[in-house]
């Protein structure tokens, strides 16, 4: 089972880090933007109808990051942010 968070994400000469899911010659990328630094990976094996699934989720900031701080995006009023992520086929 995974339910990690992941960040130093390596990044092309754009910025954008990607992850590539693959089975049987075909798949998807995930692409995320600069401002996603962390990324959070699940399957549901653990569960009592195990599934053979990936969930990939893009994220700005880690777990608990209201508490911690850590990488939090805080917007004072009128303030605005952009982030961008895609799913292309493979």
């Amino acid at each position: 089972m995974l339910n990690h968070a992941l960040t130093d994400l390596d990044r092309d000469a754009d910025g954008l880090a990607t992850v590539r899911l693959r089975a049987d010659g075909a798949g998807v990328d995930l692409w995320v933007d600069e401002h996603h630094r962390w990324l959070q990976v699940y399957t549901a094996d653990d569960t009592a109808t195990p599934r053979v699934s990936v969930a990939v989720e893009p994220m700005t900031a880690p777990p608990d990051a209201f508490n911690s701080g850590d990488d939090l995006v805080v917007l004072e009023p009128g303030a605005s942010f952009a982030a961008t992520w895609g799913i292309r086929a493979a």
